[in-house]
C-alpha cells in the first residue's frame, strides 16, 4: 500500500568526484559540511568583532549568527537555504553539532569543582536558591498563559517544567566572562555571583534531566519514572567508578611532563560511552559527558591537558554548528500580531522579574549593599548555551512549538545583551579612587627608611627566578621597615573554556587573596614566592590579574595604586635565546608595557632578562653580583641611581656608577638641550650619594669623558660585563639625544634600546621611568606612534 506524504530526501554521498567530472560539491556531505562550518565561523567571529565595543560576550554573536542564517533572515531565501542548508544535510549537521555539544559539556563539567560547591557560603547558597525558585515558579505561571494562547495541545507537565527550567537558568561560563570584562571577578559581587551561578548550574541540570524524563513519548506513564531512576543509578555508578580511575591517571601525570596519549584517549572514549548510555536511557547524551567532566579530579596537570587537547577544536569548529542548528529552527516571522509580541514582552519581563527581584530581595536580607544586590540580580539573569540546550531539547521533544521556541530564543538574547550595560549603570567599582596616603610613588625619596613596596609582574614561570633574584637585590637590608612585594601573575582571559578553569585554580590557590590557612600549595609559582618570603624575611603577597590583553594594563595600574607601590617591575616582551639574541615571546606584552608606562601611578621598571643569577633562585648568602648604573642625567637616571643605592646595601653586591660627561672641547659643537634645571639636581643627588658611600669599598663612582656617540657606546660596551645594568628610560643631555637615533624599542628609551642588541648580550638590564605628576607629552606621542593601531612592526 503506497504511503501518502513527502518523500524522504535521498542520502548524500560523502565526497564528490570534482567539478571537472560534473559533480557539484554542494550535493555531497563532506564539502557541504566544510562550507557550512566556514560560513558559520566567518559570520559569528565577524559579529563578535562588531559587538566587542559593546563589551558583549561571544555567545550573543553566536546565537545571533545562527538566527541570521536561519529562516528569520538569510534563510528566507529558498535558494540560499536549499543550496547551503538543504534538508538532506540536516542529519549530518545535527550529528556534528551534537558531537561538539557532548565534548563541550564535558569541558563545562571540568569547570565545576564539587569541592568548591560544598564550601559555598550561606549567602551565596541563599542567593542561588532564590535565583532558581522564584523564576521557576514564574515560569510555571507564564506557561499556563502560553498554553491557553499559542501553545495549545502540548503535554502540560513537560511544558510546565521546561518553561520553569528555561527561566531559572544562569549561564555560568557566560557570567564569568562578563565579570572578567567588567573587572568584577575578584570583587565581592563577582565572587558571590560566581558561587551562586555554580550552584544554579548544577540545579538546572538536575531539573533539566527531570524535564527530559517527563517529556518522553512512551506509551506507559511509568516510563518517565524508569528513565529518572535509571539516570540516578547511572550517576551513582559513575560517582563510584570514575573518581578512583581518574585519580590514578592523574597520579601518573607529573607537572611539566606531557600527558600520555593513552590517558587522553581513554578519557574521551569514556565521555562518548557515558553519552551513549544516557542516550540509551532516554536522557540526552550530553548528560553523561557532563557528569564525567564534573567527576574528573581538578588537581594536577591532567585536567588542564584534557582541556588543551579538546577545547579549541570543539569550541572553534563543532560548537558553532549547534548555534546554526538552533538558528535553523528559529523563525522570528512566526511571532505575528499584537498578541504574540505581547507574550514575548511578558516572557522577557517575567524572566527579568524572577531573577532580578528574587536575587535582589534575598541579597538585601543578607545585608548586601543596595547597588551590589541590584548588580547581583542583573548578573544572575545571564543566559547562554545552556538555555539553547534546554530549548532545543524541548523543540525536539515536541514540547515547544515554533512560535514559543522563537519567543524563548529572543528572550535569551535580550536578557544576556542587557546584562553588561545595566551592571555598568548601577555598579561601577572600577573607578579608581585616589589613595589619600599614597606618598611614596618613586624609589627616590627623602625618608629612605619607609617601607618599600614593589609590584612585580610576571607572565609565566620563565620570569620567576630573575624576578626573585632582582627582588633579593632590592631588599635593602639596612631599612627598618623592609620590603613588601606584591607578586602579580598576569593571566589572559580568552573566550576559551579553560579560562574559567584558570579562574577556579587561581582562587583555589589563594589568589588573588593570600590564603594563609593552607599548609601546602600545589602551584609552583606560589611555592617559589613562599620560599623567598621565608628565606629572605620579606613580605610577599601573590596576586593574580585575569583580564584580556587589551585592558591588562588597567589591572596593573589599579593594583599598583591600591597597594601604594613605589615601582612596578614588568618583564620585557622578549626572552634570550641560546645564541644570546632576544626573541619575541608575545607582541601583546609590548603593548601592555607601553600602556603601563603611560598610565602608571608610580615609577616603572622593565626587566630585560638575561639570566640574572642563573635559572634558579639565589639565596641571600650566595648573592654575588656586579651592578652598574649608566648615568647621563635627568629624573629617570636619578631613579635608577636610587634603585642602585638600595641594592648597594646588600653585602653580596658590588656597585658601580658610571657618569657620562661631554668632553670640554666638544661642548661648543653640540646642540644645547634644555634640561629644566635637572643638571643642578643631578649634581646634588650625586654629591649626596658619594658622601654616603665614601667609606663603602663595594661602591665605585667613575666619570667618563666622551666626545661622540661612538665613544659613548665603547664605554658602555666596556662596563657592560656585569650582572645587571640600571638605566633611565629617558636620560637628559646631548649624549643621550645622540643615541636616540638608534632606538627601535621606544618603551626602553635610547640607552635601554641600545642594550637589547646582540653585542650587549651578557648583562640583564632594568630600564626605569620615574613617576611624575606632569604628563610627558613626548612619552604619549612616542607610544601612540609606536602603537599597534598605527600598524607598527610587531616583531620588535
Amino acid at each position: 500500500m503506497a504511503s501518502v506524504g513527502h518523500a524522504c530526501p535521498a542520502p548524500m554521498k560523502p565526497t564528490s568526484n570534482g567539478v571537472f567530472q560534473g559533480d557539484s560539491p554542494l550535493d555531497f556531505a563532506l564539502p557541504l559540511a566544510i562550507l557550512q562550518i566556514c560560513l558559520v565561523i566567518l559570520l559569528t567571529r565577524g559579529l563578535a568583532f562588531i559587538l566587542r565595543p559593546l563589551r558583549q560576550p561571544r555567545v550573543i554573536a553566536e546565537i545571533t549568527g545562527g538566527i541570521l542564517l536561519g529562516p528569520s533572515a538569510l534563510g528566507r531565501s529558498e535558494r540560499f537555504l536549499q543550496a547551503v542548508f538543504p534538508p538532506k544535510s540536516q542529519t549530518v549537521l545535527d550529528t556534528l553539532a551534537n558531537l561538539g555539544l557532548i565534548f563541550f559539556m564535558f569541558l563545562v563539567g571540568l569547570e565545576l569543582d564539587p569541592k568548591s560547591l560544598r564550601q559555598t557560603g550561606k549567602k551565596a547558597l541563599g542567593i542561588a536558591i532564590a535565583g532558581i525558585s522564584l523564576p521557576f515558579a514564574l515560569g510555571i505561571g507564564s506557561s499556563f498563559l502560553l498554553r491557553e494562547t499559542i501553545s495549545k495541545g502540548v503535554d502540560s507537565s513537560s511544558f510546565l517544567v521546561f518553561m520553569g527550567v528555561a527561566l531559572s537558568i544562569t549561564a555560568f561560563p557566560v557570567l564569568a566572562r562578563i565579570l572578567a570584562e567588567l573587572k568584577l571577578l575578584t570583587a565581592d559581587v563577582g565572587r558571590m555571583a560566581m558561587s551562586a551561578a555554580a550552584v544554579n548550574d548544577v540545579a538546572a541540570w538536575i531539573l533539566l534531566a527531570l524535564a527530559v524524563a517527563l517529556s518522553g513519548s512512551g506509551q506507559s506513564s511509568l516510563v518517565p519514572v524508569w528513565v529518572f531512576l535509571s539516570g540516578c543509578v547511572f550517576v551513582i555508578c559513575l560517582t563510584l567508578l570514575v573518581p578512583p580511575t581518574f585519580k590514578w591517571m592523574a597520579r601518573q601525570c607529573h607537572e611539566g611532563e606531557p600527558v600520555e596519549e593513552t590517558y587522553v584517549c581513554a578519557t574521551l572514549a569514556a565521555v562518548l560511552a557515558a553519552g551513549f548510555i544516557t542516550d540509551a536511557i532516554g536522557i540526552h547524551a550530553m548528560f553523561g559527558a557532563f557528569v564525567v567532566g564534573v567527576l574528573v579530579p581538578k588537581e594536577g596537570p591532567f585536567a588542564s591537558a584534557l582541556v588543551e587537547k579538546v577545547e579549541d577544536l570543539v569550541s572553534g569548529i563543532f560548537l558553532p554548528l549547534y548555534f546554526v542548528s538552533s538558528g535553523l529552527k528559529t523563525n522570528i516571522a512566526t511571532i505575528q500580531g499584537l498578541q504574540s509580541w505581547g507574550l514575548l514582552a511578558l516572557v522577557i519581563l517575567t524572566a527579568c522579574l524572577g531573577k532580578i527581584v528574587g536575587t535582589f530581595v534575598v541579597s538585601l536580607s543578607f545585608k548586601v549593599p543596595l547597588r551590589e544586590a541590584l548588580a547581583l540580580g542583573i548578573l544572575m539573569n545571564t543566559k547562554g548555551l545552556v538555555e539553547l540546550i534546554v530549548l532545543n531539547i524541548g523543540k525536539d521533544r515536541k514540547v515547544l512549538n515554533d512560535q514559543v521556541f522563537a519567543i524563548m530564543i529572543l528572550m535569551a538574547v535580550v536578557t544576556t545583551f542587557m546584562t553588561t550595560p545595566l551592571v555598568m549603570a548601577v555598579y561601577k567599582p572600577a573607578r579608581r579612587a585616589r589613595v589619600a596616603d599614597y606618598k611614596h610613588r618613586t624609589v627616590e625619596r627623602k625618608n629612605s627608611k619607609a617601607q618599600f613596596r614593589i609590584l612585580a609582574c610576571f607572565h609565566s614561570a620563565r620570569n620567576i627566578p630573575s624576578t626573585i633574584n632582582l627582588l633579593e637585590a632590592l631588599r635593602g637590608i639596612q631599612k627598618s621597615e623592609g620590603l613588601c612585594v606584591y607578586a602579580l601573575h598576569l593571566m589572559e582571559l580568552s573566550e576559551r573554556s579553560s579560562a574559567i578553569l584558570m579562574v577556579h585554580k587561581a582562587r583555589r590557590n589563594g589568589l588573588p587573596f593570600w590564603n594563609r590557612g593552607r599548609q601546602s600549595n600545589p602551584n609552583h609559582i606560589v611555592v617559589a614566592f613562599e620560599a623567598f618570603q621565608q628565606l629572605s624575611r620579606v613580605s610577599v603577597r601573590p596576586m593574580t590579574a585575569i583580564s584580556s590583553m587589551s585592558d591588562m594594563h588597567e589591572d596593573i595600574c589599579t593594583t599598583a595604586e591600591s597597594k601604594r607601590a613605589a615601582i612596578i617591575i614588568l618583564p620585557f616582551h622578549k626572552h634570550q635565546r641560546l645564541d644570546g639574541s632576544l626573541e619575541t615571546t608575545r607582541s601583546d606584552f609590548r603593548w601592555v608595557n607601553q600602556r603601563v608606562l603611560k598610565h602608571a601611578p608610580c615609577s616603572v621598571g622593565i626587566l630585560i632578562d638575561r639570566g640574572l643569577g642563573g635559572t634558579t633562585q639565589v639565596s641571600a648568602s650566595n648573592v654575588s653580583y656586579t651592578i652598574t648604573v649608566l648615568f647621563f642625567g635627568g629624573r629617570d637616571d636619578r631613579e635608577a641611581l636610587a634603585c642602585g643605592a638600595r641594592m648597594a646595601e646588600h653585602p653580596g653586591i658590588s656597585f658601580i656608577v658610571i657618569r657620562f660627561l661631554l668632553a670640554a672641547d666638544t661642548i661648543g659643537n653640540t646642540v644645547s638641550v634644555d634640561m629644566a634645571g635637572n643638571a643642578s639636581m643631578d649634581e646634588e643627588v650625586l654629591s649626596e650619594f658619594k658622601l654616603k658611600t665614601s667609606r663603602d669599598g663595594s661602591v665605585r663612582y667613575e666619570e667618563r669623558l666622551v666626545r661622540n656617540t661612538a665613544e659613548t657606546i665603547a664605554v658602555i660596551r666596556e662596563v657592560s660585563r656585569c650582572n645587571l645594568l640600571l638605566v633611565g628610560r629617558m636620560p637628559d643631555g646631548e649624549l643621550a639625544l645622540a643615541l636616540s637615533t638608534r632606538s627601535d624599542c621606544l618603551e626602553l628609551g635610547p640607552v635601554g634600546s641600545l642594550l637589547t642588541s646582540l653585542e650587549f648580550s651578557t648583562a640583564s638590564v632594568l630600564v626605569i621611568q620615574q613617576y611624575s605628576d606632569r604628563v610627558f607629552m613626548n612619552l604619549v606621542s612616542e607610544l601612540e606612534e609606536d602603537s599597534p593601531d598605527k600598524g607598527s612592526d610587531l616583531s620588535n
